[in-house]
């Protein structure tokens, strides 16, 4: 059996636990997933459609889907954090990583769409690490 793990939105709103069995771990560079998630790149991991319960706050979960693209983005009504989505196709559940309170056990698979990753980031990777804002 797998163990459980809980994520939850910034403000608390929502909250949900799935089992930690996923079967992808992406990071995807392409210019969509930039935009909606506001930074480099998104951090996916992928499982089974029925891999989730929520425990609080199902309802303040809004959703965009693309018209004309098959790309979506769920996220808290209140503080727009990103949350568990299924794909348009249902195929599967999408975790975004940053929405987990804990660490997932499968390691990243691959950073895709690389041909489109923000100059600002691939320079980015190479400054100066510190624990907390710069002193």
């Amino acid at each position: 059996m797998a163990n459980i793990i809980s994520g939850s939105c910034c403000c608390g709103d929502v909250e949900f636990i799935l089992e930690d069995n996923f079967s992808n771990f992406f990071f995807c560079h392409c210019e969509q997933c930039r935009k909606l998630t506001g930074t480099a790149h998104a951090s996916n991991l992928f499982t089974s459609p029925d891999n989730i319960n929520w425990v609080n706050g199902a309802d303040k979960i809004k959703r965009y889907d693309h018209p004309k693209r098959s790309f979506s983005k769920a996220f808290c009504e209140n503080c727009g954090s990103g949350l568990p989505f299924l794909s348009q196709s249902g195929k599967s559940l999408i975790v975004p990583a940053g929405s987990l309170n804990g660490e997932p056990s499968i390691k990243l698979d691959a950073q895709i769409f690389c041909s489109e990753q923000a100059e600002w980031h691939k320079n980015g990777v190479q400054v100066a690490k510190v624990s907390g804002f710069p002193k």
